[in-house]
């Protein structure tokens, strides 16, 4: 008798897509961006990069948090390319 295998349980991707951050098909980062101007969405990003950075070593995964902030960074370089 062969055995098969338990389906793999789907993989989370805590930076790229964590999924408390998602309500149906609006993803917050996206929300955020609906409701405020360009200038005020540069300062959202440059503000949480801020904090992911001043926090870094205080937290209990630190390289999880240093790719969450590169992950702002590029969100970041994004909106100011899009001038």
């Amino acid at each position: 008798m062969t055995r098969r295998a338990a389906p793999a349980a789907p993989v989370v991707d805590l930076v790229n897509s964590p999924p408390h951050y998602n309500q149906g098909d609006v993803e917050c980062i996206d929300a955020i961006r609906a409701q405020l101007t360009r200038e005020e969405f540069i300062g959202y990003l440059r503000g949480t990069v801020a904090k992911y950075n001043w926090r870094l070593m205080l937290k209990d995964n630190p390289h999880e948090d240093a790719r969450k902030m590169a992950w702002y960074q590029t969100k970041l370089i994004e909106a100011l390319r899009a001038q």
